[in-house]
C-alpha cells in the first residue's frame, strides 16, 4: 500500500463546502494532511465538514470568502497562515451552479458571473499565494477542471469555458514557477454524484434520458464519487508527485474516449 506524504502545512480547498470539495477535503484528512476549507455562503456545511475532518485526527479550519474580491482572498490567506503556519497546496474547486444552456442563449451577465468566480477567482488566489509558496520553498496548485475540456458537452459552456481558461493559467504557473519548486496540475472532473450534478438532477434538468445518453460516453458505465476526485488531488499534492507539473488527469470514467 502506497503511503503518501506532504510538505509541512495545510491543503487550502476553495469550494470546500460543496459536494465535491467536501470529498476532496475528506481525502486530504484521511491521508494525514491538515485542511483549511473556504466557503462563500454555506457556513453550517463548512462547520460540519471541519468537525468531520478533525474527527479524522487532523487540524482543520473553515474560512468565509468571496473569491471575486482580492481583499477577501488576501484576508483569508492571512487567516489560514495564522492558523496553520504554512499552505502546501491550493485546491481550486470554487464555482457556481450554472444553467445548462447553449452559448447563444447565454447572457453576458451569466457569462460574467462564471468568469468572475471561476477564472478571475483562481487568478486572484494564485496571485495571493505565489509569494507564500516562494517564501517557503515551494507548493502546489490543483485545479478542478472539466472533462469537457477534451470533449465539449453541449449546454455546459458556463462551466467548461471558464475552466478552459484556467487550464492555460495552470500551465503558465507550471512553466514560470517551477524554478521555485511550485507545481500546478489539473484534475478534469467528469459526472460526479455530488454538487452541481445532484442539484440539477433534483431540479429535473438531468433526467433518465440524459443519463442514458451520457452513459454511452462513459466506458465505465457509472458515475464517479467525490472520493475519486479527492484521491487524484491528494496524489498530485503529495511528495510522491513531486516531478509532475503542468499536467491534466481526467477522472471521468473515460468520458469522451
Amino acid at each position: 500500500m502506497l503511503t503518501l506524504s506532504f510538505p509541512e502545512g495545510a491543503a487550502l480547498v476553495f469550494g470546500g463546502s460543496g459536494g465535491i470539495g467536501r470529498g476532496v477535503a475528506r481525502e486530504f484528512a484521511r491521508a494525514g494532511s491538515a485542511v483549511a476549507i473556504c466557503y462563500n455562503s454555506k457556513r453550517e456545511v463548512a462547520e460540519e465538514t471541519v468537525t468531520e475532518l478533525r474527527a479524522l485526527g487532523v487540524k482543520a479550519s473553515a474560512h468565509q470568502v468571496d473569491v471575486r474580491a482580492d481583499e477577501d482572498v488576501s484576508r483569508v490567506l492571512g487567516e489560514v497562515v495564522g492558523e496553520h503556519s504554512r499552505i502546501h497546496t491550493v485546491v481550486w474547486g470554487a464555482g457556481p451552479v450554472v444553467e445548462q444552456i447553449t452559448v447563444a442563449e447565454t447572457t453576458p451577465a451569466q457569462y460574467r458571473r462564471s468568469i468572475e468566480i471561476e477564472t478571475l477567482g483562481l487568478f486572484t488566489a494564485a496571485h495571493a499565494v505565489l509569494p507564500h509558496f516562494r517564501e517557503h520553498g515551494g507548493g502546489s496548485f490543483v485545479h478542478l477542471g472539466s472533462a469537457g475540456d477534451h470533449w465539449f458537452p453541449a449546454l455546459d459552456g458556463l462551466s467548461v469555458i471558464p475552466k478552459a481558461a484556467n487550464e492555460s493559467l495552470i500551465r503558465g504557473i507550471a512553466k514560470e514557477e517551477g524554478a521555485h519548486n511550485i507545481r500546478a496540475n489539473s484534475v478534469l472532473v467528469g459526472v460526479i454524484e455530488a454538487g452541481m450534478f445532484l442539484e440539477l438532477k433534483a431540479q429535473g434538468v438531468f433526467g433518465e434520458e440524459w443519463e442514458r445518453e451520457v452513459h454511452k460516453l462513459v466506458p465505465l458505465k457509472r458515475w464517479g464519487k467525490p472520493a475519486d476526485i479527492g484521491a487524484a488531488c491528494v496524489f498530485l499534492a503529495s511528495n510522491e508527485a513531486n516531478y509532475i507539473t503542468g499536467q491534466q488527469i481526467s477522472v471521468s470514467g473515460g468520458f469522451g474516449v
